[in-house]
């Protein structure tokens, strides 16, 4: 793959802001044309679940893509495909990169290792301040700071720990050990993003696909360079956007990325926040209800059923949830979900007396709880609740649209229970409910007015 620009420049675009004016500065190249993906069952029948989309990582609230827009009353048009760098691995010990023609590692200047020979597969680890290079036959590089590896003619792609990616895999030395980049092209990218975020999807459904690539293009040319400090652009999980690779790409998935190849979703000539999660559970978020400053014309609540009342998303495996607790498993959840979502609490969280909603959001989302123990009542707000109401310790409660009900023996609160609908955050795109429409008929961009309404598509390149 020629590259023309290379997406490392990125770093000044975002310091003069992130309207598509400055993509100019960044990379063209010549687009990668795929042989015909292998169909790869997906974990689920869907939309991954839970799915946050642009998510709630364990002890963060999201903040992706908020800060002040610069707007151009025109969209310049980029020349071709984009590159991107998607963060695999951080913090890594090795790496295993492989292939099935013999590949030769590259140094920093993008020049062979000298002296290193080809092989199918090496091993990186990291070496001090910097990382080696171990092949099969046992032969082990000179410590150096960055090794690259290009795609070998003929060959299908490079692997990282058995994971087959298109274009170029990099291995740098990160605080901890080490990351792994794939540099890819957009819509190579999107082959991967796509039916990893929407699951195994059927021929009447295909219209479902293509809005959320539109949807995770719009995201992944609005956060370009967003980690650049982590020397990538985005990570490939929930984070930002579920990247599987080769081993994600479907047919359909490649062929709703085609049918929508260059289009994003913009708004006053930017790139807009494309927020996106798994169901809705009949009526989507305003914004400002979920992320601090996310007020936006495009991120308005919706009632998303059809003519007939019924909701769009009520497909999905988490239109309906429950989740219990018993008091003592309560507690002990708490106790480390409440200074976790920086909750003030008391010096001992003892007996837990009560937990009522005390207040709801325009969308019927929880919008504060008051939690009552023996030292006084704690009060909890906004998106925290579901950091802190966890079905357990590395989970958060599955959307703000629940009931709470208690179980009391001689008085005293023994259990409670959640019983809600929806998975996710709630704003902008709800992926079961583009499967519910596209099965209606509706068409992709049917499908984005909905959802982002204030907004259009528009050809980038």
């Amino acid at each position: 793959m020629r590259i023309v620009r290379s997406i490392w420049s990125v770093a000044a675009a975002r310091r003069v802001g992130r309207s598509l004016f400055h993509l100019l500065l960044i990379a063209a190249t010549v687009t990668c044309a795929p042989s015909q993906p292998a169909v790869t069952p997906a974990p689920e029948s869907g939309p991954a679940v839970p799915r946050e989309g642009i998510p709630i990582p364990d002890a963060n609230l999201p903040r992706v893509g908020l800060d002040s827009l610069r707007p151009h009353p025109d969209l310049p048009l980029l020349g071709s495909d984009p590159q991107l760098r998607i963060g695999l691995t951080v913090g890594a010990v090795s790496v295993r990169v492989s292939s099935e023609i013999a590949v030769r590692p590259l140094g920093p200047d993008g020049t062979p290792v000298l002296g290193s020979p080809s092989a199918l597969s090496w091993t990186i680890v990291a070496d001090g301040g910097a990382i080696a290079l171990v092949a099969a036959d046992g032969w082990r590089s000179a410590r150096i700071d960055l090794a690259g590896f290009d795609p070998p003619p003929g060959g299908t792609g490079l692997s990282v720990d058995d994971r087959p990616y298109r274009g170029r895999i990099y291995l740098l030395r990160d605080r901890t050990g080490l990351t792994a980049i794939n540099q890819v092209g957009l819509e190579s990218y999107l082959a991967g993003v796509v039916s990893a975020e929407m699951g195994r999807r059927d021929s009447n459904e295909t219209e479902a696909l293509a809005a959320q690539a539109v949807v995770s293009r719009t995201y992944a040319i609005r956060n370009l360079g967003k980690r650049h400090a982590d020397g990538f652009d985005l990570y490939a999980t929930v984070v930002d956007q579920v990247y599987g690779g080769m081993r994600a790409e479907t047919p359909l998935g490649w062929n709703a990325v085609r049918e929508t190849s260059g289009n994003i979703l913009a708004f006053e000539g930017a790139p807009i926040d494309a927020f996106f999660f798994s169901t809705c559970g009949g009526r989507t978020a305003d914004g400002a209800e979920v992320f601090a400053a996310a007020e936006r014309p495009y991120l308005r609540s919706i009632r998303d059923v059809d003519a007939s009342g019924q909701v769009y998303c009520r497909f999905s495996p988490r239109y309906h949830w429950h989740e219990e607790w018993t008091v003592d498993r309560l507690r002990t959840i708490l106790q480390q979900s409440l200074p976790a979502a920086s909750v003030a609490v008391p010096a001992r969280l003892d007996n837990i007396e009560s937990v009522r909603i005390t207040d709801r959001t325009a969308s019927d989302r929880v919008a504060r709880i008051l939690i009552g123990t023996s030292s006084g009542s704690i009060p909890v707000s906004g998106p925290a609740i579901r950091l802190v109401l966890r079905p357990a310790a590395d989970q958060v409660l599955r959307s703000g649209t629940f009931v709470l009900s208690e179980t009391r023996v001689a008085g005293r609160l023994s259990a409670l229970a959640a019983d809600g609908m929806g998975s996710g955050h709630g704003v902008g795109f709800c992926q079961w409910g583009a499967v519910g429409r596209a099965r209606a008929g509706q068409g992709y961009r049917q499908i984005l007015a909905a959802y982002f309404a204030a907004a259009e598509v528009r050809q980038l390149y």
